[in-house]
């Protein structure tokens, strides 16, 4: 019997539309430049540059209902709704043609960033980690089991206290679900639990405390969340 110095923390985990039964979350790998506007919003060329892929620790999940506090150390949070795929399967260098056969479900995510340390430290060559993988930076949905079918078009849309900040479809993604397995199989061995969030469309833009946040794919359950100050109640 292994015997642990200190209490291990639980394991993160995500809700599963339609069931009690929870999603267990291995890593979340997250994909940046995958709408051709947003990518331009951003000063980058979308045909020219393959996708770049960056990580959030597991526990950064937030349910869908759950306050998210303001992080520290920014001025310019901003909300980024994306796809997100919950793997069911493990591999490594997985065929385009196989990879939907690793999906477990999909879900509602939102990519929320501390867009001037990301900004800062790209103008650095520095990694992205305090600009994308804080405390509560990774909101989801419920996961719609693939068995539904998979998501591949549909209206992406988020809105800012009632106010559309977002809209766009996600057939609209220069990489497809496929093709995001399968490449980052290629760097990384994927493992049931895993979360990928595939990217954002254009119209990214920033938060403060009190915003209501609600974010929506067709077919998927939807996604809402409210900032509050830091050190308030997180209900």
């Amino acid at each position: 019997m292994i015997e642990y110095v200190l209490v291990p923390p639980p394991i993160p985990s995500a809700e599963i539309a339609g069931t009690r039964q929870r999603f267990p979350v291995h890593r979340i790998y997250c994909v940046g430049r995958n709408y051709a506007e947003h990518a331009r919003e951003m000063g980058n060329d979308p045909k020219v540059e393959p996708p770049v892929f960056f990580t959030k620790p597991a526990d950064a999940i937030v349910a869908s209902g759950v306050a998210v506090p303001y992080p520290p150390r920014t001025e310019n949070l901003h909300y980024e709704v994306e796809l997100v795929v919950a793997l069911g399967g493990a591999g490594r260098n997985i065929a385009a043609g196989q990879a939907l056969g690793h999906v477990f479900g999909y879900a509602v995510g939102n990519d929320l960033t501390r867009r001037d340390l990301q900004g800062a430290a790209k103008k650095k060559g520095l990694p992205w980690d305090t600009g994308k993988a804080f405390d509560a930076s990774a909101p989801i949905g419920p996961i719609r089991p693939a068995s539904l079918g998979h998501v591949q078009r549909g209206r992406i849309w988020l809105t800012v206290n009632g106010e559309t900040r977002q809209q766009s479809d996600v057939s609209e993604m220069i990489w497809s679900v496929s093709d995001i397995i399968a490449e980052l199989s290629t760097l990384f061995e994927l493992r049931a639990g895993d979360l990928i969030y595939t990217g954002t469309p254009a119209g990214v833009g920033p938060l403060k405390p009190g915003d209501r946040i609600e974010c929506g794919i067709d077919g998927l359950e939807s996604l809402s969340n409210t900032v509050v100050a830091a050190g308030a109640p997180q209900k």
